[in-house]
């Protein structure tokens, strides 16, 4: 017989109450840094986890446990894999990394209500073009009580902050389930209880890093209109292996009424990203790709070229940095959030960026 739990559920949904601590990584893996990402935040006893893919990073090996390497695949122009085969047309991962990492995770995901939100990593994908199996399998989602049916999309309360999760590597133009869902979820959203609204999902719109730079500008271009009109207030993504800070911004320019934008993909996985598009020679060529899920779901991709890489750190960009670490949001009411980046390298006590998030609901008002 196993083990019997217990967790705190989350407080009523009204404008009055939140969960007092609300602990945010992404890309965590399983290494060195991960254990010490983990180690951090049970050390600063949240109410509540958003963990944003890259969990077991399974499919980065074969059945027979030999580990990929696939930092030199690239995409042809069609957006097709040109070498690694085993990289790309692959469909085999080794499940078991699934169990070391859940066993690993416990700690945490047994006692502190811990939101799962899938990436490229967990795509996985298998004969019939089946994908996120491992991942839907493992976890527990309240997509029927949200009204999605999908475990890759769906939306839940935390007190008087309305949650929505969504995914980049599922189909998300006007027609798709996913949008429709979404244009439901937020006409359905009450902000007088839960006045907070926040989505997250793995692949970033803006992020100044090289890696990933604007592989979801198709997403960006299709949604961002709909959570703008909304009146989203903060947006969390991963994927890449860094940190970084927007300020309020919509369509590339400064929006008092904007959302924030928060990468956090610097959970312990992989290597920190260092490079930014600004600096000379680095704007990417968008036809050559080594990630996995841009290959193969080119719906996420977008227009990238020299003409939109910025020649310095653009202004909607508050603040970046390459080390791993967590972040944590505490809703001290209806209108102020604290928000702060962690480093692991710091005292708990010290935290490498620090902002209070403000929302301006007299000026920047709900439209739809």
């Amino acid at each position: 017989m196993s083990k019997e739990y217990y967790f705190r559920t989350m407080p009523k949904s009204t404008s009055e109450s939140y969960p007092h601590r609300i602990l945010v990584a992404g890309d965590l893996g399983l290494t060195y840094n991960t254990s010490t990402v983990l180690t951090h935040i049970l050390s600063n006893h949240p109410d509540l986890v958003v963990l944003i893919g890259g969990f077991s990073y399974a499919d980065t090996y074969l059945a027979n446990k030999t580990k990929l390497d696939c930092s030199s695949c690239q995409c042809d122009q069609n957006r097709t894999s040109s070498d690694c085969d085993s990289c790309y047309n692959s469909r085999e991962s080794y499940q078991p990394r699934w169990d070391y990492w859940g066993r690993f995770m416990e700690p945490l995901t047994a006692n502190v209500p811990t939101m799962m939100v899938a990436g490229e990593h967990e795509i996985e994908q298998q004969d019939e073009n089946l994908t996120f199996v491992a991942f839907s399998s493992r976890f527990a989602f309240p997509s029927n009580e949200s009204g999605s049916f999908s475990p890759l999309y769906y939306s839940f309360n935390a007190g008087g902050a309305h949650f929505i999760v969504l995914n980049a590597y599922t189909p998300h133009d006007y027609s798709s389930d996913q949008y429709i869902w979404l244009e439901s979820d937020l006409r359905n959203i009450n902000r007088s209880k839960t006045p907070w609204l926040v989505a997250t999902w793995s692949l970033p719109w803006y992020s100044t890093f090289k890696g990933h730079y604007r592989e979801a500008e198709s997403m960006r271009i299709n949604l961002e209109d709909l959570l703008y009109s909304y009146q989203v207030d903060i947006i969390f993504s991963s994927q890449v292996d860094a940190y970084e800070r927007s300020n309020r911004v919509y369509n590339y320019t400064l929006d008092q009424c904007g959302p924030v934008y928060i990468t956090i993909g610097a959970g312990g996985a992989g290597k920190l990203e260092t490079e930014h598009v600004d600096d000379p020679g680095n704007c990417p060529d968008h036809s050559q790709r080594n990630s996995v899920g841009s290959c193969r779901f080119n719906f996420t991709l977008g227009p990238v070229n020299d003409e939109l890489c910025p020649l310095n750190q653009p202004d909607y960009s508050a603040y970046r940095e390459s080390s791993f670490g967590i972040g944590m949001l505490e809703v001290k009411n209806e209108t102020h959030a604290l928000w702060s980046w962690n480093r692991n390298q710091n005292l708990y006590n010290l935290a490498g960026d620090v902002i209070y998030i403000v929302r301006q609901p007299d000026i920047c008002s709900v439209y739809n």
